[in-house]
């Protein structure tokens, strides 16, 4: 008890409890930097995919000098012997190597367009064939039938059989058989965006006729024959690329030519012919922004070298 009454002086004590570290906010700058990067890196893969060969390699030279040189190395072991490049007798000549191309993804437009174009091909084969199947009346024609996917295109041959010829001996004008064979394939033909070849094609046995009517005339104008039966089937007349007469010059049986196998007319959708392709194809070559005007600087320059594939 304080003395004289007094109160005593009451004194409180604040204590402060440590608390975990307020966190700061550099981890959101690194994420977001790493989520940048991802951005971009999938960003660069998608174009490396979308462009041709020749853009590749005209970003390619754009870019890169066309010699390179390798860093010299000093010492007893290297080229320049133990000495710097500055003094007397340190050798001094550059050594130069060929860049290798660079390669395009297999997602490139051409290869996509050729593998949409086979798929087409092996369609329409399958369509024919069935076709021939389904019609009692021409199950016989089977085998006077030839298709066969080809570099050119898709190549369909009317071949004539032993006792089952397409025309009479000398003449264009065809047999009701061969007008069915030609609606079916018309009705194929219809359905791909292609354009056509004709080409007719006799045996060796020669044939000479008034006026010096031969093997040549009477190939060309079965192949017209052709062209005007497919015509007749809706087939439009924009779709001709050509139609020739080969008389015996390219026999389906080498060893024999004078067999009667080597009568025959062939049609062939001509690989890379569809417009809407074409105008596809014309639309990659500007995927990268200012590409073409990369190539054309690099013409103009003195002593460049022409581009590849020129």
């Amino acid at each position: 008890m304080a003395e004289n009454g007094a109160k005593q002086p009451i004194i409180i004590k604040k204590v402060n409890k440590g608390g975990h570290a307020h966190h700061g906010g550099a981890w959101k700058i690194a994420y977001a930097d790493f989520v940048t990067a991802m951005m971009a890196f999938f960003l660069l893969l998608w174009l490396l995919s979308s462009v041709t060969q020749e853009q590749l390699e005209g970003i390619s030279n754009y870019f890169d000098p066309t010699d390179v040189t390798e860093a010299q190395f000093s010492g007893s072991g290297g080229l320049l012997g133990g000495k710097t490049v500055t003094e007397e007798g340190a050798a001094t000549d550059s050594i130069t190597m060929d860049l290798p191309p660079p390669k395009a993804g297999a997602g490139s437009a051409a290869a996509l367009i050729s593998e949409n174009e086979d798929e087409q091909f092996e369609e329409a084969k399958q369509q024919i064939e069935d076709a021939l199947q389904s019609l009692p009346n021409l199950k016989k024609l089977a085998e006077s039938l030839m298709i066969e996917n080809i570099p050119e295109g898709l190549k369909i041959q009317l071949i004539d059989q032993d006792g089952l010829a397409l025309f009479p001996s000398g003449s264009a004008k065809m047999y009701l058989h061969t007008r069915r064979l030609i609606e079916v394939v018309s009705k194929v033909i219809m359905s791909l965006p292609q354009q056509i070849s004709i080409s007719g094609h006799t045996d060796a046995v020669p044939f000479l006729a008034s006026g010096g009517y031969s093997n040549w005339e009477l190939s060309s104008d079965r192949a017209n024959s052709a062209r005007r039966e497919l015509l007749h089937f809706k087939v439009p007349a924009q779709r001709y690329s050509r139609v020739v007469g080969k008389a015996a010059t390219e026999p389906l049986l080498p060893d024999d030519p004078k067999n009667s196998r080597n009568r025959r007319l062939s049609i062939i959708l001509l690989r890379g012919t569809d417009a809407n392709i074409t105008a596809n194809i014309r639309k990659k070559e500007e995927v990268l922004p200012g590409l073409n005007a990369i190539k054309k600087r690099q013409l103009e320059q003195p002593g460049a070298a022409p581009a590849a594939g020129q």
